[in-house]
This record gives structure tokens, sequence and C-alpha cells, in this order.
């Protein structure tokens, strides 16, 4: 699937600031207490990738800015600084909704120079965290996507997909529809401390058994695996065990990415929680956002024997094979797809 290089350049419109982009209303709610969203007309919906980026995809579409999972380690929260906002306190209390996403994408889709190359959903904030529930701008995308016969994989943590999956099983009889969970532990008290606003690694074990069963063939994010935390091998053997147990279909892993102002919050966290491993993390980042390479060789030893023990490679055709027929015999052909991809 994609996201191993995740970068917060691969941007969803370059909002200029607030008091520029288009803000329609700010609002607050009782029901998102603590969250204020700032209601915006786009004016654009398609993103393209910059070049030489490390993403397996050349466009993108965010619903929103900034997210509610508050992942302490997430790699968009530098995109937050492009608003005049703080990528800590703010990235999870300052959402930026894009009310007309929607309708400007099915203008964009009907130019004559759109190639209809697959359109990542989720590449840089949760397009299924809890705000969609308020605003449905989802199954306006999805829609418009399938319309125009353009291909869409999307990635979250949300449960909130859930509701949105007699609609993606239908967009598959046209194009192909790619899904992926993001689930990088099991232990769910570290997950209130890294993840305090994503849904609990249970419910997202049962998202991916209900992806499996409507048909999909759920992509799993174990991403990213966190040092001195997440990578122990009797953790990393529990979690691909009910990954494999849930239907996952397989699984990309990389190691934690510390670039620009994501670096300070989650060393700020690690300093608060777990001081001990400072030092050893400092160690470890010396060269800038990325493990050391011998870390990531270490992991990638580790885990390929986990993947091969849990049969998270399978030989099977493609979801939108499988979906729907196709004249082209060739074109039904199982292919086998890597067990692991690792960054």
């Amino acid at each position: 699937m994609r996201w191993a290089g995740q970068s917060a350049d691969a941007d969803d419109g370059g909002l200029p600031g607030l008091d520029r982009a288009g803000l329609v209303r700010t609002v607050q709610t009782p029901e998102f207490a603590g969250i204020t969203f700032h209601e915006v007309l786009a004016k654009s919906a398609l993103n393209k990738v910059p070049e030489g980026s490390r993403m397996p995809f050349k466009y993108t579409v965010n619903t929103m800015r900034g997210c509610s999972h508050a992942c302490r380690y997430c790699f968009a929260r530098p995109t937050h600084e492009y608003l005049g906002l703080d990528p800590d306190a703010d990235f999870d209390s300052q959402l930026v909704v894009k009310l007309n996403v929607a309708a400007v994408l099915r203008k964009e889709l009907r130019r004559r120079s759109w190639q209809r190359e697959t359109v990542a959903l989720g590449s840089n904030t949760d397009p299924y965290q809890r705000a969609e529930g308020r605003y449905r701008l989802m199954p306006g995308v999805i829609t418009a996507l399938a319309e125009s016969g353009t291909g869409m994989s999307i990635l979250t943590k949300g449960t909130l997909i859930r509701r949105d999956l007699p609609l993606l099983r239908a967009a598959r009889q046209a194009v192909d529809v790619q899904v992926g969970v993001s689930l990088a532990m099991l232990d769910d008290d570290l997950r209130r401390q890294l993840d305090p606003g994503a849904p609990s690694p249970r419910a997202r074990l049962d998202l991916i058994r209900a992806l499996a069963d409507a048909g999909f063939r759920p992509h799993v994010m174990v991403a990213p695996v966190i040092p001195y935390l997440t990578d122990d091998s009797s953790q990393l053997d529990a979690l691909l065990a009910a990954l494999a147990e849930s239907g996952a279909s397989r699984i990309t892993a990389f190691p934690l990415h510390l670039r620009g102002s994501t670096r300070g919050v989650f060393l700020d966290w690690v300093g608060e929680h777990h001081p001990a491993l400072l030092r050893r993390y400092r160690t470890l980042y010396s060269r800038g956002g990325y493990v050391r390479p011998e870390y990531s060789a270490k992991l990638r030893e580790k885990m390929a024997p986990l993947v091969a023990r849990h049969g998270l490679s399978r030989v099977t055709k493609t979801e939108t094979e499988a979906a729907r027929p196709s004249p082209d015999p060739a074109s039904l052909a199982p292919r086998r797809e890597p067990a692991l991809t690792l960054f």
C-alpha cells in the first residue's frame, strides 16, 4: 500500500493561514469538548505530492487538517505551523474542516488532464477521525472518485469507516478500492498515552475483521514501531498473531520517524514518562529524523520470520478483480504481494 515514506511535505492544499484560508466560521460544540472547528471553503482538493517524495502515490485528498487522535508521534504535526498554529497543543484541538471538499474534487476530476491515478485518502490526517461523524465529508469524496473512474486507497485508525462500508463496496464495483488500518501496539495503556484520542487496539482489530468480512483485504500499518517500547519480539509476535486472526492480509512496518516539530513533541513525552530512555533516543536519532540504519536492519530481521509464521503473505486476486468479472483471463491470475514492507 503506502505511507512508509510519510512526510509533512505531502501537504493537503497549502492553506496559507486561517485568515486567508477561506474561513467561513469557527465553531465549538459540547459533543467535542476542547476542540475548535475552523470551517473553510477550500480552493483545491486534489494535491500533487512533491517530486522526489518517497510516497508511493502522486495525489492525495485530505478533508481536514489536524487530528483528534492526538498521536504524540504524528508526522503531520508540522503542517499546523503553516496556519500559524502550535503543532503540539493545537494539532488535536484546532481542526480545519474543508466543507466543500467533495464539490471541489468533482470539478477537478472532470478536467481533461486528469489521468485517473489512484488517490490516497488519509495521507496527512485521519479521514475517519471523530469529526467525520459530524461533517460527513467522506461519502461525497468516495462517490466523486468512483463516479470519475478514479481508484482510491484509504488509511485510518477510525472505526467510523464502518458507516461507509456499503458505499465502499459499491465503489469497488467500478474502481480499485484499498483499505488499510493503522495498528502498532496491543498495549491499551500505552495507546492511551501515545494515541489518546484513537480507538482502542481491540476496536481496531474488530474493524479489521469487519473489513475482511466485507470482502476487502485489510493492509495493516504496524507503524510506527516505537523503539524500546513496542519493538520487543514477544510484543510484535502477539500483535501479528492478533492481526492474522482478525483477517489482515499483509502489513507494512517501519520505525518511528521524528522530523520537524514532531521530534520535540515526542521527546517531551519521553522525558516525562520514560526519562531513562531519553539518552538512548537521542543517540538513535542522532543523524536526524530517522533511526540509525542498524536499528532498521535489526527490526527487519526480527519481523520477517514473524510475518511468515503468521501467514501474512497470501496469494489472492486484487480486491477489484475479486469484486467484478473481467473479460481478460490474464487479469484474473493471482498475485503474490510482499508480506512485509519495512523502511
